[in-house]
């Protein structure tokens, strides 16, 4: 622990002290962004396990501002892409440029960073942008890095990405690939506020009301809360619990559900299992807890799942979608 970080050394004392940051900071972001806790919380537990989010919300509900926000109170870098159908990905990651050397008439080539380079990075829009530009992105989120010219650029940690769709218009869009959208920790679904929160939204918004707001945690913290989180233990009956509910949304798998077979093209692979585990634990330790249980794995199923699996023409033709397949797979597996 260096002299500017304020986690303690204890692992104890450290899971306590993340908890009082967490409420901290869903106090800061209550002043500018209304309602919403549930997604506020499952950001920062993506941002502790070290994902990254896909957001998916009609226009207007202030994605956007949450994502800056979120950055301004972490006191982090961020950096907003919106994505059309013309953007190159060199345009995410940087491009080379010639310049003069020394006025002696040289010239040599000089790396531009793009906005890739940023610890929480915004795309907006993803389904926007041909694939040859969405896949810019898979390198730097799997591995926190990108090669440009065959120069390999490490990325700033903490990094996290949190890609936005818009769920109304699909004409001209570019859906997700699988190997991409496997590459998001959680799919968050914002919903409209409810009737209390929009005039709450209307009165603060169309107002001269320009919260003040702190800095409630550094990079260098997340950083040891973020391999904190890795070093919590987890029971052996809760992991199974997860690696079981993941092959029961295979519907080659002899121990899946009927309905699984009848409604999923595909199902979820090992990486839904290692982000169950660690949305769980992540959970435990934000609500005061030293160790997750199955409810935290249950809690974290939904967007974990949901983006994971592929539904089929019977699906469609029964009017079932992916949330609801996950919600009853649920229900009906038991430890």
């Amino acid at each position: 622990m260096t002299a500017k970080s304020r986690v303690p050394a204890n692992d104890v004392d450290a899971a306590r002290e993340l908890k009082t940051s967490f409420d901290t900071l869903r106090a800061e972001l209550a002043k500018v962004i209304v309602g919403q806790e549930t997604i506020i919380e499952q950001l920062l537990i993506a941002l502790l396990a070290r994902g990254h989010c896909l957001l998916v919300g009609v226009p207007g509900l202030a994605k956007t501002l949450l994502i800056k926000t979120l950055a301004e109170v972490l006191d982090l870098t961020f950096n907003r892409i919106q994505f059309t159908p013309d953007l190159m990905p060199s345009d995410i990651t940087g491009t080379e440029i010639i310049e003069e050397q020394g006025g002696r008439g040289e010239k040599s080539f000089r790396f531009v960073r793009g906005p890739i380079f940023a610890n929480i990075v915004l795309a907006d829009e993803i389904n926007r942008t041909p694939p040859k530009t969405q896949a810019a992105l898979l390198e730097a989120m799997q591995e926190h890095r990108v090669t440009a010219a065959g120069q390999t650029y490490t990325l700033a940690e903490p990094f996290f990405v949190l890609a936005t769709q818009n769920p109304i218009e699909q004409e001209g869009t570019y859906p997700l690939p699988e190997a991409q959208l496997d590459r998001f920790m959680f799919n968050l679904w914002l919903d409209y506020p409810r009737a209390d929160e929009e005039l709450r939204i209307v009165k603060t918004t169309t107002s001269l009301f320009a919260p003040a707001l702190r800095h409630v945690l550094t990079g260098e913290e997340i950083i040891e809360f973020q391999n904190l989180i890795r070093r919590v233990p987890v029971a052996d009956d809760v992991i199974a619990y997860a690696v079981q509910l993941a092959r029961r949304t295979r519907p080659r798998e002899e121990q899946s559900p009927q309905f699984i077979k009848n409604w999923l093209s595909w199902g979820a692979g090992p990486r839904a299992s290692q982000y169950l585990v660690l949305g769980a634990k992540t959970r435990a330790i934000l609500d005061g807890r030293h160790t997750p249980d199955i409810d935290d794995i249950r809690a974290v199923a939904a967007p974990t799942l949901r983006h994971r699996i592929v539904t089929n023409f019977n699906a469609e033709a029964d009017g079932v979608t992916a949330i609801e397949i996950v919600a009853r797979l649920v229900r009906e597996t038991t430890p």
